[in-house]
């Protein structure tokens, strides 16, 4: 499984660690992710993800898991997460 986050992207990154001395050797810097459930309004069903914890503010800070699939670029999203955003978007152009 990949270091990857389903919604944002964001992966790992690799850099120097730099010791006292100044020898730089190669390091990576893996992004904080967890195992989240969250609640779909439209779809009205829980959905597991594996998302950072930057992720998690983020779909907080924009009104839920739904608003913020359908504002995210489907290029960023994981496979997973674009069928979601599909079966989010459907379901709501049903509703209305």
């Amino acid at each position: 499984m990949s270091r990857r986050c389903e919604l944002t992207g964001k992966s790992a990154q690799v850099g120097h660690k730099v010791s006292h001395s100044n020898i730089k050797t190669k390091r990576r810097f893996l992004p904080n992710l967890c195992n989240v459930t969250m609640i779909s309004d439209a779809l009205g069903r829980n959905v597991r993800l594996r998302v950072s914890t930057n992720a998690l503010k983020s779909v907080d800070h924009r009104g839920g898991l739904d608003a913020f699939l359908i504002k995210a670029k489907a290029d960023e999203l994981s496979p997973k997460a674009v069928d979601l955003k599909r079966q989010i978007e459907k379901k709501l152009a049903a509703a209305s």
